[in-house]
């Protein structure tokens, strides 16, 4: 991977384009996201890859639940810190996000949902939190309903 500033792209594309020749090139934005530029065959290539890895993950999930809490708790460590009852349905989902994204080139999804997840293992991963969560809820968001003293 090669790196240039944004502005090198209209001040110096014939430094830039041939370097995706040999590599992605990452354009550093001050004031916005970072994009990456990358040639179709690379793009492809590795929306391939990643679509056999998912369905492949799925098919070991659909045969073997533990086996892929365990492959995915290699990646995601913090998996250990959700109940029991909550990781077959975090690693149905993350698999579902992860294939849909595959197929489709939208990995954002799976993005949100990793990001979710993750959170909430992190809320039960404290003890307070978690003595809360096991409370039955009043729906309130923990605001008093008007009347209430």
């Amino acid at each position: 991977m090669k790196s240039f500033p944004f502005s090198a792209l209209a001040r110096e594309r014939n430094e830039v384009f041939p370097e995706l020749d040999a590599a992605d090139v990452l354009l550093e934005r001050r004031d916005a996201e970072n994009v990456w530029l990358v040639r179709d065959e690379r793009y492809q290539a590795a929306r391939s890859a990643l679509l056999t890895l998912a369905r492949s993950m799925t098919i070991v999930a659909r045969a073997n639940q533990a086996l892929a809490e365990e492959a995915l708790a290699e990646d995601l460590p913090w998996l250990t810190w959700l109940p029991e009852n909550e990781r077959p349905q975090c690693v149905r989902e993350l698999l579902a996000h992860l294939l849909a994204g595959a197929d489709t080139g939208e990995l954002m999804p799976y993005a949100r949902a990793r990001r979710s997840w993750t959170s909430t293992a992190l809320a039960w991963s404290n003890p307070e939190i978690a003595r809360e969560l096991l409370n039955p809820f009043d729906g309130t968001g923990g605001q008093r309903i008007d009347g209430d003293e």
